[in-house]
């Protein structure tokens, strides 16, 4: 948690921004801000002309923007300083945000190894414990560990994070995770445990799928590069870096992810591409065979593909927008004909599914909140596992006969349980140490109506006697794109706005994955209006019912959320007091054209991309919002 000051220094200025939108006759209101200058570019995009007045602002590295940027963090200090609230609302913030966190374990010889970060520390260190036959044994960060890797002596301004990767079966090795400040890139660290002194290391790069091989002799790796793309790699212990086999990749670009699974005994793998978030590949090879035998890659849509028992299964949304889960003949894997439908589509949208003993778990959407569904290994309905409404719940196996069931509210920190599948019994496992009294608030669900007729489901978050009377001051959320549901979940911020008085508001867009592949298709590309459309409504809804009014309605949004708060200030400016717009590319035409915003460009709202320019029209403008 190296950002952790810079996370609660943002909080506590949201607070004194939202405060001091909604207080008319507010001593701000006679201080001047900075003059910014008007320097039209005009871009012209298949025939049309677009505006834009401050390009010379995306030069952040020019000495004018730089003093731009002093000035206007000056100004901001000399009207947020004045703010009371802000003082108050950063201790009630660090207070959510300061509890422990324990990484899950990972046993590897007579140990187990995980991250733990204790109450008043800026960073996880990597502790070890002696492994026992209780495997969903609590760890409690009160109790004392024997330290593997110190942070603090990665870094001295505790600016390096870490972060275990995997343990030999054996316990000679660890792999583990090295990243610097707030970058992407992290090395990637093998230590001996029996010198305990790190004997090899990956160079500063993107890194996905990091995996042992089943025999030991080294491990797998995915490397990313922004310019030439992913590849999969295998290192053999003590070998030459530059020697490393690549194993898969070749041919693909920088907009393709790409993952590898193995099965159990290391005779399979898979290789599963990524193309944005519009549709995947998956491709199988055998461990002595020479080359991948292609499952799937020339259908636009989903799929996500596990081992199950020998197995290969995968969730897709193919021929089924709200998902299923099929089996694939390993024999002929690309052989559509041969594929078997283990769990039909239904009216809620598949999330996940696990296996344990011979059950299938699944995780379905059902507007915005999880519910498990249990069935047998041929499809056949078993009933439902009992999690609480308005919650996002998961599970997984821990073994043939155990499995963790995690759940997480508005108000509630993700706690797991240790489930026993033979008597249903539940154990707590880990939870957030967090003293709050839940019972004081409430969640509900309510509904606007979009543009087009659209039902718009809204989460609304405060203490129980909340009164509607227009007077409540509301921090609405908002996200809307790449596949990304917005279900409950805990943050420290809510928590400190509810608890202060004020109601928390989360919308549900399209975009994303509640309502199925339509939805998230609903909402991109020519599309893009229609999230804008969603969220102005779920505010209008919040304004309707009382709850809120004009000008005590601030909305909030972090990257794909900070373009659609920067067009919805764009083409609503009189139902907002306040706008936070975070970390986002909210200039489309520049995004376009930068590594970074290559794939998010081309797969959400991209000006490269038929059917015309003239769809991007209506929110061009949210670059106007700068931050």
């Amino acid at each position: 948690m190296s950002n952790e000051p810079a996370r609660l220094s943002l909080a506590a200025c949201i607070a004194a921004i939202v405060t001091i939108a909604v207080h008319s006759g507010d001593a701000s209101d006679s201080l001047a801000p900075p003059q910014s200058a008007v320097r039209p570019v005009i871009d012209r995009i298949q025939s049309v002309d677009f505006v834009d007045p401050y390009r010379w602002l995306e030069e952040q590295d020019a000495p004018e923007v730089r003093q731009w940027l002093a000035a206007q963090n000056a100004y901001a200090e000399s009207v947020l300083s004045r703010s009371a609230e802000r003082r108050v609302f950063a201790t009630s913030v660090r207070r959510f945000m300061d509890r422990a966190d324990v990484g899950r374990p990972q046993r590897g010889g007579a140990f187990e190894y995980f991250t733990l970060r204790r109450s008043g520390e800026e960073q996880a260190a990597l502790y070890r414990r002696p492994s026992t036959n209780d495997r969903g044994a609590r760890i409690d960060p009160l109790e004392s560990y024997e330290m593997v890797i110190d942070p603090r002596r990665l870094s001295p301004g505790l600016t390096t994070s870490l972060d275990a990767v995997a343990v030999t079966p054996d316990g000679s090795r660890l792999i583990y995770a090295v990243r610097d400040g707030g970058q992407d890139e992290r090395e990637i660290v093998t230590r001996d445990l029996k010198s305990n002194a790190d004997v090899e290391r990956l160079p500063a790069a993107l890194y996905d799928s990091v995996s042992l091989r089943k025999d030991n002799a080294g491990f797998f790796y995915v490397r990313r590069s922004r310019e030439t793309g992913a590849r999969v790699c295998f290192h053999a212990w003590g070998s030459p870096l530059d020697r490393d086999p690549v194993l898969f990749g070749d041919g693909y670009g920088p907009t393709a992810f790409i993952s590898l699974t193995q099965n159990d005994d290391g005779s399979l793998f898979l290789f599963t591409v990524q193309h944005g978030w519009a549709r995947s590949e998956v491709w199988l090879k055998g461990a002595a065979e020479a080359a991948p035998r292609r499952v799937v890659s020339d259908t636009n849509a989903h799929f996500y593909p596990r081992f199950v028992k020998q197995q290969l299964w995968m969730r897709t949304d193919m021929d089924a927008p709200f998902g299923r889960v099929v089996a694939v003949d390993l024999e002929a894997p690309d052989d559509r004909t041969r594929w078997r439908t283990i769990l039909p589509e239904r009216g809620d949208t598949l999330e996940d599914f696990a296996v344990i003993g011979d059950r299938i778990y699944a995780t379905y959407m059902r507007d915005a909140s999880n519910r498990i569904l249990m069935f047998g290994l041929d499809g056949s309905p078993l009933g439902e596992l009992d999690v609480p409404d308005l919650a996002t719940a998961s599970v997984r196996a821990d073994g043939d006969r155990t499995a963790t069931l995690t759940l997480e509210s508005f108000t509630l920190p993700e706690a797991s349980y240790r489930i026993d599948m033979s008597t249903g019994d539940r154990t707590l496992e880990q939870s957030a140490w967090l003293e709050w009294d839940t019972r004081r608030y409430s969640v509900e669900r309510v509904y606007g109506r979009s543009r087009d007729g659209t039902r718009v489901p809204v989460f609304v978050v405060g203490r129980k006697d909340l009164r509607r009377d227009g007077r409540n001051q509301v921090l609405l959320f908002g996200y809307g794109g790449f596949v990304a549901p917005q279900k409950p979940r805990f943050s420290a911020l809510a928590a400190a706005w509810i608890e202060a008085g004020g109601v928390f508001a989360s919308a549900v867009l399209r975009g994303g994955s509640e309502f199925g592949e339509g939805w998230h298709q609903d909402g991109m590309l020519a599309n893009k209006q229609h999230v804008f459309d969603d969220f102005i409504a779920a505010g209008e809804a919040l304004i309707a019912d009382g709850t809120t009014s004009k000008g005590r309605l601030a909305i909030m949004g972090t990257s794909n959320g900070g373009l659609l708060v920067g067009a919805a200030l764009t083409q609503r400016p009189d139902l907002f007091g306040a706008v936070l717009c975070a970390d986002s590319r909210t200039s489309i035409f520049s995004a376009s054209t930068s590594i970074r915003g290559t794939t998010t460009c081309r797969r959400s709202w991209s000006t490269a991309m038929p059917p015309s320019s003239t769809s991007s029209r209506p929110f061009a403008g949210s670059r106007r919002c700068r931050t």
